[in-house]
């Protein structure tokens, strides 16, 4: 069986990237299996070629290439490697028992997104899809669900954002729009219940904005 080689950035080599390194993983992990010397037991090896190749840590992989993509880190890659993998980790800690975050690519059109949203810094709530217009785009496309909490367009980060700021983010979006969400419902629940009780509300001041 020929033999493994990992390419070294020092070298003037291909700089390793979590893709190449997730393969090379999976590629031991198979030359592995077919070793008769080798003392890890062939099933906890396939339990992790399994976790490597699931739905789930592909979106885990895909959040953080997001976030690295993004993350405003000066210094070595390393250190921008370790920022981002600190970030992708207290993402996925604080929507614990909630969806986790997921990356939806849609298309910005004549239409516009086809959803509405509300909430913000102003009222003290995240950005977060509070109607999907039936028969409009984000229905026909699927990706995104009321109750979805709106984390990043294109990079920009409205976790902390104003209802105004999060609206004029989408105006400007053109053609290939990434947008990262996830799923909390309850607390939009919860969000619309207040709102219910608000002043702001009674007097027609609700933030409800279709895209």
């Amino acid at each position: 069986m020929a033999s493994l080689t990992v390419a070294s950035p020092s070298r003037g080599k291909k700089p390793l990237t979590i893709d190449g390194d997730i393969k090379r993983i999976l590629e031991l992990l198979d030359f592995l299996r077919d070793k008769d010397d080798i003392t890890v037991p062939r099933e906890q090896m396939a339990q992790l070629k399994e976790v490597l190749e699931s739905s789930f840590f592909c979106s885990v992989k895909e959040v953080y290439e997001h976030v690295y993509n993004t993350v405003d880190e000066e210094g070595s890659v390393s250190g921008k490697a370790t920022a981002t993998a600190k970030a992708t980790i207290a993402a996925f800690a604080a929507s614990e028992g909630q969806g986790h975050p997921r990356i939806v690519e849609l298309e910005k059109t004549d239409e516009g997104f086809g959803f509405n949203v509300m909430g913000g810094s102003g009222q003290k709530c995240p950005i977060y899809i509070s109607r999907v217009i039936p028969g409009g785009y984000s229905d026909r496309h699927g990706g995104i669900r009321r109750g979805d909490q709106l984390l990043s367009v294109n990079g920009v980060n409205l976790e902390e954002a104003t209802h105004e700021t999060a609206i004029d983010v989408l105006k400007a979006t053109e053609g290939a729009v990434k947008l990262v969400v996830k799923y909390s419902p309850k607390i939009l629940e919860e969000m619309e219940f207040r709102f219910e009780h608000t002043k702001s509300f009674r007097r027609g001041g609700r933030h409800s904005t279709r895209h």
